[in-house]
């Protein structure tokens, strides 16, 4: 065999190795997302999504070897491409209008809890001693969306692998929590669908949890709650253009260079796919036989991202972001949600 032939085969052995490598962990996140799915029909208050996480984290913790590095590469796949393929799937089943038209409506709640989340992590980080990057990257995380929102801003802000630690840690720890808590809290207060999907839009961080804990409401909250977080999510342009100048100022002699801006990370990928899929929608090129199918295809591709986080789900993970930020990160998460709720009721959103 020539050598040329040699490193072909060596390059096409490599690229196959690597193709494989995520199979054991995305069959995993597969099957606990079938028997969640099957779960969630049984306890509709629940939903599969919602069993999903629980589930993963369960197995992970009891299943020996199950969180090891065999398995780590389809999990990682699971929670974030699958789940970004979810947002794109499911955006078929709305048109360009309805994104505008409840993008629009609930605007005010939006920028009310914005305000609330930015305005409260520079007062409790103050009080509490957090300060500086972790005090900043925690107001984004609760008041956009979540571990998007620290990555955009890390990019520009440029802040110490602890302090991403610190705010990662405090917001998936309450992405977990709103999972749980908020769909039984909606029925307990009898929120109509889309009340709690603006709800949960405006006021649960990570855009995985807002889609988990919507769909498992029931109704048409899902898809209420989805187009307001993504319409949230465009506000992390201007904040993060923001935190970029005053990054470049803060240098000594430094200049603002437009070139120099973080485009690919300002805008994310799964966005532009679902305004995309609106788009077609609106121009009526989906059958109507396949909006079904399509739906049912993406709330099981949310239960398999959840069944991803889960089975990845370590409770050192939990730990890692420390008293204070934690502190921080709980009451500003509260405060986000009891704002949302009371915004509701002053624009008779509720």
């Amino acid at each position: 065999m020539t050598g040329a032939a040699l490193g072909a085969t060596r390059a096409t052995a490599e690229w196959r190795a690597k193709l494989a490598r995520p199979v054991p962990g995305l069959a995993v996140a597969l099957l606990v997302a079938a028997v969640a799915t099957a779960g969630g029909k049984l306890v509709p208050v629940v939903g599969g999504p919602v069993l999903a996480i629980l589930l993963g984290a369960v197995a992970g913790a009891v299943v020996p070897g199950l969180r090891g590095w065999r398995f780590s590469p389809g999990y990682a796949i699971a929670s974030r491409p699958v789940l970004q393929l979810s947002i794109v799937v499911l955006g078929t089943g709305l048109s360009i209008q309805q994104v505008v038209h409840v993008g629009g409506q609930s605007l005010p709640v939006m920028l009310g809890t914005l305000a609330v989340a930015l305005g409260g992590a520079w007062v409790l980080g103050r009080l509490l001693g957090v300060r500086g990057e972790t005090q900043t990257l925690i107001g984004v995380g609760t008041g956009i969306c979540g571990a998007s929102a620290i990555a955009a801003t890390s990019a520009v802000l440029k802040p110490k692998e602890a302090n991403i630690a610190y705010a990662l840690g405090t917001i998936f720890t309450f992405n977990i929590a709103a999972v749980l808590l908020f769909p039984p809290l909606g029925h307990a207060l009898g929120m109509s669908p889309h009340a709690f999907g603006l709800w949960a839009g405006t006021a649960v961080n990570d855009t995985s949890s807002v889609v988990a804990a919507s769909y498992a409401y029931g109704g048409d909250a899902g898809a209420y709650g989805l187009v307001v977080k993504l319409t949230r999510t465009l506000t992390l342009i201007p904040i993060v253009l923001f935190l970029a100048v005053l990054a470049a100022r803060k240098q000594a002699g430094g200049r603002v260079s437009l070139r120099a801006m973080p485009w690919h990370r300002l805008v994310p990928p799964f966005l532009i796919g679902f305004l995309a899929a609106a788009t077609v929608e609106s121009a009526g090129w989906i059958p109507a036989a396949w909006h079904a199918p399509l739906s049912t295809l993406g709330t099981f591709l949310i239960t398999m991202a959840l069944a991803g986080i889960g089975l990845a789900l370590k409770p050192s993970d939990l730990r890692k972001a420390g008293h204070r930020p934690l502190l921080m990160g709980a009451i500003l998460w509260i405060a986000v949600a009891a704002s949302s709720l009371g915004l509701q009721a002053l624009t008779g959103g509720m």
